[in-house]
Order: structure tokens, then sequence, then C-alpha cells
């Protein structure tokens, strides 16, 4: 009896431990899960807070200028509507231009392929002259004329089959078939429409949700300390704090240096005649920033619109400006403007963004960092966390 009570504590005690083991990995798919499923609605509500982070030092400067909260969030995003809706007529007559020179643009990119495709047949042509022997070429060539010549027969014998009529006699009517062409753009179109549908349809709630963040900021911040008690309501300020402080640096920083490097940038390929700066100086500027490959995903747009010039020094005035202000703006900028809140160890970096852009795509590599430093911010200011913001940081 004893045995079989000891048995039976050691089982109860196994299953304990196999579900205490088994409730973070279940929480953890849960929360994967959501993520990714509900990935339009984050993404969406996520964009929204980070435009209200870099509107909120606007707001505040109206604020010491005696304007109600409500009445300076609403002029800051009728500027901020009024400055994109400029932007966006501005890129138009970029983009309408540009529209007009793709022929040409494909025409240079057609041409460029076919000398690289020249270059690389050439090439194994003499790669097979000095590996293959001459007579062994010869009987290659031999054989492989005989192979077309029977490829040719049989070719002629299935078209004397084909070409014989249908249908005979005075009033046979001869089949018609209509084969209708779908283009590649069209299929994707029709096949993501209901993404497409969703995408419009939530980001047509980001002016709102940016509105009612900034004028309700003060309420939101008292209705959600509310819902903590006694100590825990510190550490719940705390932590928000320190998410505020971290987050606006890391992104009203970015958003600074990239308006800096958008602008050094068209005015650098201006001085070098290159067409649209107006358009790739800003792409550069700001695709510079995307982490780990930010210099050549900036490279791209001023590359593409050298193509108008199409000489060697061009393309190479291109690649040294681009990278110069890239290692520029990171090791001297970025300190300064962003500064030394966002403690982040590259591993995690690199985790967070292999992860977030694994559920968001391309907008997760711009968001994993800085929800990275949100969490890092929570772990922090909870006591039972800080083991864990230890490990996120550097």
């Amino acid at each position: 009896m004893a045995l079989i009570a000891k048995s039976l504590n050691s089982t109860a005690e196994a299953a304990q431990e196999a579900r205490r083991l088994a409730s973070p990995i279940v929480a953890m798919g849960v929360i994967i899960a959501i993520l990714y499923f509900g990935r339009v609605l984050f993404i969406t509500s996520i964009i929204a807070v980070t435009i209200a982070f870099i509107l909120e030092p606007f707001v505040g400067l109206l604020m010491r200028m005696r304007l109600p909260r409500s009445l300076a969030s609403f002029v800051v995003c009728s500027a901020a509507l009024l400055f994109l809706y400029v932007a966006g007529l501005g890129a138009y007559s970029q983009l309408a231009g540009l529209y007009e020179d793709l022929p040409r643009y494909g025409q240079r990119i057609g041409d460029m392929v076919d000398g690289v495709q020249q270059r690389i047949s050439s090439l194994e042509e003499q790669t097979y002259r000095m590996l293959v022997p001459a007579r062994q070429r010869q009987q290659e060539e031999e054989e492989r004329l005989r192979a077309q010549q029977a490829k040719g027969k049989s070719a002629k014998k299935g078209a004397a089959a084909t070409s014989m009529p249908a249908a005979t006699g005075p009033g046979a009517i001869p089949e018609v078939r209509i084969h209708e062409e779908r283009t590649a753009i069209g299929d994707y179109i029709q096949s993501h429409l209901s993404s497409f549908y969703q995408i419009l349809l939530m980001a047509s709630f980001i002016p709102f949700l940016v509105y009612f963040m900034l004028s309700w900021r003060d309420h939101i911040n008292r209705s959600f300390l509310q819902l903590f008690h006694g100590e825990d309501r510190l550490i719940a300020a705390r932590s928000m704090q320190g998410i505020a402080v971290m987050v606006r640096a890391f992104v009203v920083g970015n958003f600074l240096l990239g308006l800096l490097l958008a602008s050094l940038s068209s005015v650098v390929f201006w001085a070098m005649r290159l067409p649209y700066p107006l358009l790739v100086g800003p792409l550069s500027g700001f695709l510079s920033l995307v982490p780990y490959v930010g210099l050549p995903m900036a490279a791209v747009p001023p590359l593409f619109a050298a193509l108008g010039i199409n000489t060697v020094p061009v393309y190479a005035g291109v690649v040294v400006a681009v990278a110069m202000l890239h290692l520029v703006a990171l090791n001297l900028l970025y300190p300064k403007i962003v500064g030394s809140r966002v403690h982040l160890n590259p591993l995690v970096v690199t985790f967070s963004l292999m992860i977030f852009g694994f559920l968001w795509d391309a907008p997760g590599l711009l968001l994993a960092i800085p929800l990275t430093a949100a969490l890092k911010a929570v772990c922090d200011n909870v006591k039972a966390l800080r083991p864990f913001g230890k490990f996120l940081g550097d």
C-alpha cells in the first residue's frame, strides 16, 4: 500500500509539473496566434500610438500657449493632415513624371540585363572551351545537330497531321475558341482584394484614433491607473512613464533623423542632377533607418533614378553619398538625437526583428524595436520581471 501511495504521489507531482510547464507554452502559443490573426488591428493601433507620440510635443507647445488640449489636438491633427496632403501632391507630381519615363527606364534595365547575360554566356563559353577537349566538343556538336534534325522531322509530321480540317462539307462551321487573357497584377489584386479592403478600412480609423489619443490622454492615464491599487498603482505609473520616455525617444528621434536624412539626401541628389530628387531623397532617407538592411534599401531609389543618366560616375557617386549619409547618421547623429534611453542588446533586437517580421511582415520590422523597448520598460519597473529586463538590456 505504501508503494502504491508513493507511486500515486509521484504521478500527481509529475502531472502538476507538466501542467506548470505547459501553461506558459500554451499561453505563448495563444498570444502568438492572437498577434498573427489580429495583425491588421494591432498594426493600425500601434501606428496610431506612434503618430500620437510624434505629435504630442506640438500639442504640449500649443497648450503652453493657453489652448485647451482638445483644441490643440485638433489644430495639430489638422496641420498634420494638411502636411500629408501637400507631401502627397508633391509625390504625385514626381510619380507622374516618373510614369512617363518608365519605358525609357525599362529599356535601360533591359539593355543592362542583356549585357550581363551576354557576358555570362561568353564566360561560360570560354570556360567550356578551356575545360572540354576539342574532339569531345565536336562529338557533342554532331549529336546536337542530329537531335535537332530528328526534332524537325517529327514537328513536320505533327503539323501535317493537325492541318487536316476538323469538319468537312459545304455547311461546316469552323470552331472558334476565345481565351481570356489574365495578367499577374490583376490576379494578385483579385486574390488580395479582401486584404486591401481591410487595410483601407483600418487606415481610415488612424486620424480619429490619433485625435482621441491626444485629446483624451490625461483621462486615459487616470482611468488606466484606477485599475490598480496600492503599490501596484505606483508600479503601473512608473511603467507607463518609462514606456512613454523610451518609445518617445525612439519614435520622435527616428522621425527627426529621418527628416534630416531626407532633406540632406534631396539636396545631395539635386546637386548631382539626379532625376526626381524630391521623391528619391525622402525615400532614401527614411529607408536608411531600417535596421540591418537600411544601407542597401536606401541605395535602391537613387540608383533607379540614376538610370536616366546611366553613367558610371553617377552610380558611384550615388553609392558613396548614400553610404556616407548612412554611416554619419548611425554613428554620430543617432546616439545624440535618439539618445541612450533605448538599451537593447543586438541579439534581442535581431530576434525581435525576426519574430515581428514573421508575424506582421514589413510593418513588423519597423515596429519591432519600439515594441521590444516598451516591453523592457515594463520589465524594468516590475520587480518580478526585472531579470527579464536585464536580459533584454545591453
